[in-house]
């Protein structure tokens, strides 16, 4: 008990505890008037009975409580995230050339988090192949766009014409982790990859999300095989033996993209007259996905908002006017965004089998402490369509969210910087420290970037954290960069170390000055004679 105990000189010091004093740095005059109500109840303690063994009983009373108190504190400590997601069939068209209302570019309230589904982006064999050799036009626009703007591509993943991206403030990127993609085909028996559905798992400040991009099999008459694929999807989806092995597994799950879901039952007039009027509700109990929801125990776990825009599908191209070809397709909410926050699990029903799987027991008992030390909600904060965007016979949809979360930890798991000047003229030095253990190894690299870049891959240069090692200790270590390697041309540059065991980014510097060359500019050098590297970094 004495190594909690720090005397100010008062019977208080004998209550002054670890955890009284992290509960009682709130402000000064709060600080004092807790001193001096301890002191006064110690005083009075002391007066009723001077034993030593009830004072101790005293202080560990009130320790326990301090310490109750402060977790309670902790534990109302939340934050918010504003995650923006949108879902379009873009019906290989290419893409408009500008997206900012789509992306909500000029809003005050800027995201933290873009998650973009497309669907039937233009695949056929030799433009896939391209596209697979270098970026496709439609990534190509989106990072374009958000990377001036601070965010980082984190990762995507493509099925034919299934596209996923998922977008981070820069600020967020090193506590994403543990990410994993997959995909799952439905096309053609599941020998096709037209239909089906592409995801991406992560972990976010530590809590596991995942995001499914689905399009699923078309025409009225199919909604039951629309389910079935959905679950195929979900059965079929592995990220591996480790934490949330399954889609539905991780705490807060997405389904969206083109669900194919119609309008049943109604004739072409009344759908038609029912929107000009704005008497959506009219439709909804037709609505095939609700429909589904009602007899489908999946279905029934996952939310969505309300229906308040109009069916974004089938659209004459570059026109707000329904379907006038031939086949005069009916209107329908096929492009969907619902969501499923992971039930709490039930407590586990006393059983008289002896045998009983204690180690399951366990594991839920963990789970079960984890969601009430670190609660996660979801608000949907708007849900409609843009209807500017004419390139498809169906209209996007976006679904703005506010996430609330506690955070599981908010320290990287490197911190990097770099030494001293940069510049072409010289050797560099990088100097990194891991802040808390993590499964380091022969392959992590630090990479150059440029302040905006796009995605991983957007570096300049990198440097191999072993292979290029000049000297550590218990604390830091440094690593060697090539002068041959810096750009000439010189700009604001960030480092970031990337983890091949996590294939993530775990530590970001601050931004830096990468001095320009000196030796190239008194000789006169163009920059495109000396480095290719030079060019990404005017660019």
């Amino acid at each position: 008990m004495d190594e909690i105990r720090r005397v100010f000189g008062s019977p208080i010091g004998r209550v002054r505890s670890d955890s009284i004093a992290s509960s009682a740095t709130q402000s000064s005059g709060s600080r004092l008037l807790l001193r001096q109500r301890l002191a006064q109840l110690m005083t009075c303690v002391d007066d009723l009975n001077p034993s030593p063994q009830l004072q101790e009983q005293v202080v560990r009373s009130l320790d326990n409580a301090f310490l109750v108190c402060g977790k309670r504190a902790n534990r109302t400590k939340k934050d918010n995230f504003r995650l923006h997601m949108v879902t379009w069939n873009v019906g290989t068209a290419d893409p408009p050339d500008d997206i900012s209302s789509l992306l909500h570019l000029n809003s005050p309230k800027t995201p933290d988090l873009y998650v973009i589904g497309l669907q039937e982006v233009y695949a056929a064999p030799h433009r896939f192949i391209i596209d697979m050799a270098v970026e496709d036009s439609w990534s190509h626009l989106f990072m374009s766009s958000l990377a001036p703007r601070g965010y980082l591509k984190v990762s995507s993943i493509r099925m034919q014409g299934l596209l996923l991206l998922f977008f981070s403030k820069l600020a967020h990127v090193p506590f994403i982790r543990d990410i994993h993609d997959t995909y799952t085909r439905t096309g053609i028996f599941g020998y096709w990859g037209n239909k089906g559905g592409v995801s991406i798992r992560l972990s976010f400040y530590g809590h596991m999300l995942c995001f499914l991009n689905c399009h699923l099999a078309a025409h009225m008459q199919y909604a039951s095989q629309r389910v079935d694929e959905f679950e195929y999807i979900l059965d079929t989806q592995t990220f591996g033996p480790k934490k949330a092995p399954h889609v539905l597994d991780h705490k807060l799950v997405f389904w969206f993209g083109d669900l194919n879901f119609r309008i049943q039952d109604h004739g072409m007039h009344f759908l038609r007259n029912c929107i000009t009027s704005h008497k959506l509700n009219l439709l909804w109990s037709k609505d095939q996905l609700t429909m589904m929801k009602k007899k489908e125990a999946v279905l029934q776990e996952f939310d969505e908002g309300p229906l308040d825009f109009q069916p974004t599908y089938k659209f004459d191209r570059f026109s707000d006017r329904y379907d006038s070809s031939g086949k005069m397709r009916k209107p329908a909410w096929t492009d969907r965004i619902l969501w499923r926050v992971k039930p709490k699990e039930s407590p586990p029903e006393e059983e008289k089998d002896e045998d009983r799987d204690s180690g399951l027991d366990e594991k839920n008992s963990k789970q079960q402490e984890e969601e009430e030390e670190f609660p996660l909600k979801l608000k949907q904060d708007s849900y409609t369509s843009n209807m500017e965007y004419g390139v498809s016979d169906h209209k996007p949809v976006i679904g703005v969210f506010t996430l609330e979360l506690r955070k599981m930890y908010e320290t990287p798991l490197v911190r990097v910087c770099a030494e001293g000047e940069w510049s072409a003229d010289f050797d560099a030095m990088v100097i990194y420290s891991p802040l808390q253990p993590f499964p380091s190894s022969a392959w992590d690299w630090i990479g150059l970037y440029k302040v905006g870049f796009r995605s991983v891959s957007d570096y300049i240069t990198y440097t191999w954290v072993k292979d290029d090692e000049v000297s550590f200790n218990d604390e830091l270590t440094q690593v060697y960069v090539s002068k041959d390697e810096i750009p000439v041309l010189g700009g604001e540059c960030v480092l970031c170390y990337y983890c091949s065991t996590l294939q993530c980014i775990v530590g970001i510097s601050s931004p830096f000055k990468v001095q320009e060359s000196k030796v190239a500019v008194e000789e006169g050098l163009a920059p495109e004679n000396i480095n290719g590297l030079d060019k990404a970094t005017a660019s």
